[in-house]
């Protein structure tokens, strides 16, 4: 369940509206457009800035040209993630094209991320006399000294956040250097790479014209903000892929099952991206640069299919984890009624975890950290939500990690194996402390709708905002009082599409996540929905799609439910509770039958938090829950730890369960408290 939130209803008669139209006018000002000025930067960016603007670029540039003139060895040092693929490809291939004596490196994930001591041991002795990273190198002190004590030049290009003490190099251009004067701060690494390229070459036109697809690739898939310079790159990028003479590419984006010349951001971020990270978490990302830099059809179609085959076998260890840490919150209850989420263990593959938290946050609404056991070695991920950050988490339990790094939504650490437990508990403690009230996992939408509004060339219109992604994401909009007109399956049951009367309209809503089975929307109900809005062309005619995102009873309580949500989690951890809410919260015998004759009525087919939704009238979701757990101490019915899952159990005999068990002893434990 998530919390709902909902812009502001945008002012009338405002400039922007005027000039954009309510819908999409009404979108740009609940995203802060709110002046045609503001509209005209949004749109409007349509160069980069002077490269030379960012500090040491210039320098960078003139080291590079100088090894280029004097034919030293270069060797371009990236990473195995998408961006440091991208950012690799297109700085050895203008390197190779430009006559160079150039090689890059790749460090397997078992070396970790940036540049090591032995890795650089072996490119120096075989030769290299100039370094030049991509996507890493601003947290490397000690492999800089080292490349420095062995007579060889370095130059970084990096997008992390800089410690204080500055690596020692030829140049070290990062955007985010507390001395970097540059307008724009959120590129990627290959958006570094793409501004190094423009250094060099003193031709924007040129370089964009043949790096800035790869360059849209890298800003995507680094999940960076498509706002200003990355907006424009984005879109030349997405031009060129549409007509891409890049031969790996082309077949990359083919394989991903997706036509070329309709290829947006949306397919970069969910269907190339993940091909291209997925060869980095299960094999060796070099061959994903292979893949970039070649120009036979044949060489590219191979790789494609290693890269598909690794996104495959990527797949089936994320459902492998997931599974395993399905079975372990079975196992142990009491670990997702914790703040944190905190999910361990042994053989799970490290470069697929990330992708894990990002799953079971989204499944329990939660911040959560996977730890992974292999070699003797633990590293975990974390994922956060908006008003927790995970940064501070780590930071706060720092002095039983042996490495840890990140920002508020995302980040890494290592462990020693045996420490794991005592992190764990770390972990709540600091919860308990920083946050004994959670935010919710909330979905926000620009504003309210209704489907008499929406028109289809005011949805077209809608396409002016892509590309779209991490902060200019697709529109969404709230419909209030939705009624069901009719719903039936999709793909075997899979997807579900239904129509919804909103605003005397009848509209097709489809969601792509939430199952047939799992669609409690009786027909006739009235619902609110939060959505996108797309165009659906068929047979010549065009109409107004929903794309549901999420559906709930129009008379929902929001604020009633969390607030009993977060109540049954602390009476769980054994935290208690106010003991004004006791009527609220502990059910009496009439609440226990109300409870057993709603589980009777949708025995298996119903989560725990469905029934309340949907089914379970003015029931308090923690006396629900709360009576749920009495019948499953007392032998009456099972209920998974998740609450998906709620049976019934044949019963032989009468069962107190208000004078003994887990009732009882809450009586009593709020009449001590």
């Amino acid at each position: 369940m998530k919390k709902w939130l909902c812009a502001a209803a945008p002012a009338s008669g405002n400039e922007v509206t005027r000039q954009f139209g309510d819908l999409l006018g009404g979108v740009m000002l609940s995203r802060g457009i709110t002046t045609l000025d503001r509209a005209m930067e949004f749109f409007g960016c349509s160069e980069l800035s002077d490269p030379l603007l960012m500090k040491d670029m210039e320098t960078a540039a003139e080291v590079i040209r100088s090894a280029l003139d004097e034919g030293k060895k270069i060797t371009v040092f990236g990473d195995y993630d998408c961006d440091g693929i991208t950012s690799t490809a297109m700085l050895y291939g203008y390197l190779s094209a430009m006559g160079a004596d150039a090689e890059y490196y790749i460090p397997d994930r078992s070396e970790g991320y940036g540049m090591n001591l032995e890795a650089l041991k072996r490119i120096l002795d075989a030769g290299t006399e100039l370094v030049v990273t991509v996507d890493n190198g601003v947290s490397a002190v000690e492999e800089a000294k080292y490349i420095a004590e062995r007579g060889a030049q370095l130059v970084i290009t990096d997008h992390h956040q800089p410690p204080q003490e500055l690596p020692v190099c030829e140049a070290c251009v990062d955007p985010h250097r507390a001395d970097d004067n540059s307008p724009f701060k959120d590129l990627c690494g290959a958006g570094v790479v793409l501004k190094l390229l423009c250094a060099l070459e003193e031709d924007e036109a040129f370089v964009m014209e043949q790096y800035a697809d790869l360059a849209a690739l890298g800003t995507v898939a680094d999940v960076m903000p498509l706002i200003g310079e990355n907006r424009y790159i984005v879109r030349r990028g997405l031009e060129n892929i549409r007509s891409s003479q890049n031969q790996g590419l082309d077949r990359l984006v083919k394989s991903a099952g997706l036509e070329p010349a309709k290829v947006d951001s949306t397919n970069i971020a969910f269907s190339i991206a993940p091909r291209i990270n997925a060869v980095g978490r299960i094999s060796r990302a070099d061959r994903a640069v292979e893949l970039l830099l070649t120009e036979s059809p044949e060489q590219a179609s191979l790789i494609c299919e290693e890269l598909t085959l690794c996104n495959n076998r990527r797949t089936e260890e994320e459902n492998r984890i997931m599974q395993e840490a399905a079975q372990q919150i079975e196992q142990r209850p009491e670990l997702l009624r914790e703040r944190v989420l905190v999910i361990s263990g042994e053989g799970w593959k490290h470069g697929v975890i990330g992708l894990v938290c990002s799953k079971l946050l989204n499944k329990y609404g939660k911040p959560v950290l996977v730890i992974s056991v292999e070699n003797g070695e633990a590293r975990g991920s974390a994922r956060g939500i908006d008003g927790f950050s995970i940064y501070r988490l780590l930071e706060g339990c720092s002095s039983v990690l042996t490495k840890f790094g990140g920002h508020p939504k995302a980040g890494g650490f290592s462990l020693k194996p045996e420490d794991i437990e005592t992190f764990r508990q770390m972990v709540y403690a600091y919860c308990r402390q920083s946050n004994p009230k959670m935010p919710e996992y909330a979905v926000c939408a620009d504003m309210e709708m209704t489907g008499d509004r929406l028109t289809a060339e005011q949805v077209a219109e809608l396409m002016k905002l892509e590309p779209c992604g991490e902060g200019n994401r697709r529109p969404l909009f709230l419909f209030r009082n939705c009624t069901v007109v009719s719903k039936r399956p999709l793909k075997d049951g899979k997807y579900t599409s239904m129509e919804v009367q909103t605003g005397g309209v009848t509209l097709r809503a489809i969601s792509f996540t939430m199952p047939f089975a799992k669609c409690c929307a009786a027909i006739g109900s009235s619902v609110d929905i939060i959505a996108s809005v797309e165009l659906n062309e068929f047979r010549g005619n065009t109409s107004v799609e929903l794309r549901i995102a999420e559906i709930r009873p129009a008379d929902f309580r929001e604020d009633r439910f969390f607030a009993a949500l977060r109540t049954y989690e602390e009476i769980s951890r054994g935290e208690g509770c106010d003991k004004r809410l006791a009527p609220r919260v502990i059910p009496d015998r009439s609440a226990l039958m109300a409870v057993y004759d709603l589980i009777r009525r949708h025995n298996g087919n119903m989560s725990a938090e469905d029934m309340c939704v949907y089914d379970g009238g003015n029931l308090n979701y923690c006396m629900l829950r709360i009576a749920m757990d009495a019948f499953a101490q007392a032998g009456m019915a099972e209920i998974s730890a998740d609450g998906e899952r709620v049976t019934l159990l044949p019963v032989s005999a009468k069962t107190d369960l208000i004078g003994t068990g887990l009732i009882a002893q809450l009586r009593q434990d709020l009449a001590a408290g």
